[in-house]
């Protein structure tokens, strides 16, 4: 894990040091070792933050170069070791033992065409002085950020929005269309961002630099569901070595690693496999909610760790001092609406002094059908079926003007006045359309993100195909991962994935059907059924409970005072609007989680000091 940089320009850079200052905004990242590196013609700059993981000594260093190609990576390719062997045998030959290399070599036998070949979490810049082309990946789950603006001829980009901002001059304007997507669902997605004029490379997607222009493609998208089976025992085996490679794989490294370890079924899953791979014994962590029986996932964890003989630490998380939001604020580059960031980074924290690398079980509920509302979709097929639609979208009208903010089922009411599709745009919505026009002004409502989520639905596929697609291609890579990247990299850890590896995405999405996915009654019945034969069998494994923290609770401590005090001062949202949601707070309605996301966007407008439209 690392923090990259550049600048690009079709004329040679007069100003150097800003390359200096957009890594080192970056040193949380990597505080191991830093590198720059310029082209003889100096119309090309690279960076790099190095935390070192994979090959320790001063071999790995970056931006490396060979012959004609200059490197700068960040993230690791974990069948590195199957590539070298590869290109050795066809005469490729290597200096270091880092994945680095092997990633350069690959580029150079197979261009573009490598990532293809590529398993592992990645963002990357190769530079060809012979071509004078850049060539920019980020990998096809969208673990590892990329940032970037293309104005004019000139290309910048770093790991983190903040390496951009630490530019002198750097524009610093709201992007409208930004905000708006971020009131609707809590994050930015897609391209998109908070800033105008600056973008992220999607998940998936590469882009060449030549000449002053850039050219973008995808180059992976989620395969079709091909080769259905309905051998349960087989697909649990095919299940079953996918997972033990890929634990396996993601256990490689030069440095201590660990397992996030809630006691629920993924990471208790990837501790069983962890366990099983290696004859150390593994160290696994989890965060525990002393008096929130609800949110205390530390018994279940104890049961994991002991059955597994792991060396197993718990953090009793107290409410935190209200400081360490400003602090997350500032980290996240764009806000995150997701509150689960503050325990994340509080384990992170933790993890840090005993391990450099941690396991982590994200991307199990995507991919297999965990979600609760994968099983409401598919029972509101019937109520579709019988309700016409004429009354369907009264009811939807109704709910949206009607009922109150953080009113339980509103949502789903709201959506359930249109089709499948539009069902599945308004879950986890923060603010709908009506919301967002009463607590911003009506000209800034100037796109509909509600409509944003149905772009990844293929109508020939069931609600639930489309729902997991639509959760991997949008809350995966733009929410729960950059909560995961930027909360763990604060703390200088790298965290894996195991169920994000290239095969298990290209296996659930493309052999397991639904109803080993998910039912109207039943989820993750596939992984539960692997479950059954690695974990204790005391562990309740249809328990289903997200990493996340009592913020209700801790709304009625410091936490609601600060909260009050932040929006209080915010100009630009409607006070009549907050006030209301928090009335609806005090009576017991759901709305912490939607202070808590115009609080995060109101301290990092100000951390960053972001120019408000006029």
């Amino acid at each position: 894990m690392c923090g990259i940089a550049g600048i690009a320009s079709s004329a040679p850079l007069q100003d150097r040091e800003s390359l200096s200052t957009m890594r080192d905004t970056m040193t949380h990242r990597g505080p191991d070792d830093a590198g720059i590196w310029w082209s003889q013609d100096a119309c090309v700059g690279l960076a790099h933050r190095r935390l070192s993981i994979i090959d320790l000594s001063s071999g790995g260093h970056q931006p490396m170069q060979v012959g004609a190609l200059t490197i700068v990576f960040n993230g690791e390719i974990y069948n590195y070791r199957e590539l070298k062997d590869e290109l050795r045998a066809m005469g490729h030959t290597f200096r270091t033992q880092s994945d680095t290399e092997v990633l350069l070599e690959s580029y150079k036998a197979w261009g573009t065409q490598c990532l293809s070949r590529l398993e592992g979490m990645f963002a990357f810049c190769i530079y060809d002085s012979r071509e004078k082309q850049l060539f920019l990946a980020r990998d096809r789950a969208g673990e590892k950020p990329l940032f970037y603006q293309h104005n004019n001829d000139k290309l910048v980009f770093a790991s983190e929005l903040k390496g951009l901002l630490s530019i002198p001059g750097f524009s610093r304007q709201l992007d409208l269309e930004g905000l708006n997507f971020y009131l609707a669902y809590g994050y930015i997605p897609g391209e998109m961002c908070l800033v105008k004029g600056v973008h992220k490379l999607p998940q998936g997607h590469c882009m060449t630099y030549r000449s002053g222009k850039i050219h973008i493609w995808r180059y992976w998208q989620l395969p079709e569901l091909a080769t259905i089976s309905h051998d349960q025992e087989a697909l649990t085996g095919e299940l079953e070595n996918l997972l033990e490679d890929s634990v396996r794989r993601q256990l490689i490294a030069d440095v201590p690693v660990g397992v996030l370890l809630s006691g629920g079924l993924d990471s208790s899953l990837i501790t069983a496999m962890a366990a099983q791979a290696t004859s150390r014994a593994i160290k696994t962590f989890t965060v525990s909610f002393a008096g929130h029986a609800e949110y205390d996932e530390a018994p279940y964890a104890k049961i994991v760790a002991e059955h597994f003989g792991t060396e197993h630490l718990a953090l009793v998380a107290e409410p935190a001092a209200v400081d360490i939001l400003p602090k997350l604020a500032r980290q996240f580059d764009e806000p995150i609406a997701d509150h689960a960031i503050v325990p994340t980074y509080l384990v992170s924290q933790m993890i840090r002094q005993h391990a450099t690398v941690a396991l982590s079980g994200d991307g199990g509920d995507e991919l297999f059908g965990g979600y609760p509302h994968y099983s409401w979709i598919q029972r509101q097929i019937r109520l579709r079926r019988i309700i016409p639609n004429f009354l369907r979208s009264s009811i939807g009208y109704l709910a949206s003007y009607m009922l109150p903010v953080g009113m339980r089922g509103r949502n789903h009411l709201i959506g359930f006045g249109g089709g499948v599709q539009r069902g599945i745009s308004y879950i986890n919505l923060y603010f709908d359309k009506v919301s967002r026009e009463r607590l911003l002004s009506p000209a800034i409502i100037n796109s509909s993100p509600e409509n944003y989520k149905e772009r990844f639905c293929v109508a020939e596929h069931s609600p639930a195909q489309q729902a997991m697609a639509v959760d991997f291609q949008t809350t995966l890579v733009d929410a729960f991962l950059v909560k995961v990247d930027r909360a763990s990299m604060l703390a200088s850890l790298e965290i894996r994935a195991p169920f994000l590896s290239y095969p298990l995405i290209e296996f659930a999405f493309k052999r397991v059907p639904d109803k080993l996915r998910a039912t109207q009654s039943e989820r993750k019945i596939l992984l539960r059924h692997l479950a059954r034969k690695h974990l204790p069998h005391n562990l309740d494994i249809k328990r289903k409970q997200g990493f996340t923290m009592p913020i209700a609770s801790w709304f009625k401590t410091g936490w609601g005072d600060f909260i009050k005090s932040t929006l209080r001062d915010a100009e630009l949202f409607d006070q009549s609007m907050i006030q209301r949601l928090l009335k609806n707070q005090s009576q017991g309605y759901s709305n912490a989680n939607r202070l808590f996301a115009l609080t995060m966007f109101e301290l990092w407008r100000r951390e960053y000091n972001i120019d408000l439209p006029h």
